[in-house]
């Protein structure tokens, strides 16, 4: 079932200069991570799109570039919700293609279900910005903190507006902590494509 009140967002705009080239594009079990990432959140969110470069992204679902360039991962969740149609946002990385679909539909229920402003998992005591859901009143938090030059986000989350989803919990529905691997090198790309044959064989 698609949430129609969580829009879906794959960040997709890095540099990507441990991996030496565009991670979107880089192929996993027959699929660009790009469409490892839009697959998962179609089958969660009514509404998904990229953030990253329109010319270079915009042939595979709506593109947003970041307002203020330059400005890491938090410029492509203030674009995103400056952009979003709905109240709540769920935003991944490009580079996570182990994130459960289960998973993701879990944690767009946990936000449609609560009035936090974050919504996030938390694994090995360290939370996943960029497997988050924010809600429209972080765009304000997201903004000001850009133009005062802050750019690191989970000093941002609101502590008494962010319903921190630990592991503990993840575990009671068999979400592991290896579903957040994300990909950062080659050496980490090759690790995932011999987890992917595994799980094929």
């Amino acid at each position: 079932m698609t949430h129609s009140q969580v829009s879906g967002f794959v960040l997709a705009g890095g540099k990507s200069t441990r991996m030496g080239q565009d991670k979107a594009a880089l192929t996993l079990n027959g699929q660009t991570l790009l469409e490892h990432a839009l697959a998962a959140l179609r089958q969660v969110c009514r509404d998904v799109a990229i953030l990253g470069r329109y010319e270079r992204y915009g042939a595979f679902a709506p593109a947003y570039e970041d307002i203020y360039p330059g400005c890491g991962p938090l410029g492509g969740i203030h674009s995103a919700l400056s952009h979003a149609q709905t109240r709540y946002s769920l935003i991944i990385a490009v580079d996570t293609p182990f994130l459960m679909p289960e998973f993701l539909s879990y944690l767009a229920d946990r936000a449609a279900a609560s009035d936090a402003v974050v919504i996030t998992p938390e694994i090995d005591e360290y939370t996943q910005p960029l497997c988050t859901v924010y809600s429209l009143d972080f765009l304000p938090i997201a903004e000001r903190a850009i133009q005062n030059g802050n750019y690191k986000i989970v000093p941002l989350f609101p502590r008494n507006q962010t319903l921190v989803i630990k592991q503990a919990e993840l575990r009671k529905f068999a979400f592991g902590a290896e579903m957040f691997e994300n990909l950062n090198t080659p050496d980490d790309l090759e690790r995932a494509r011999r987890r992917f044959s595994r799980v094929d064989t």
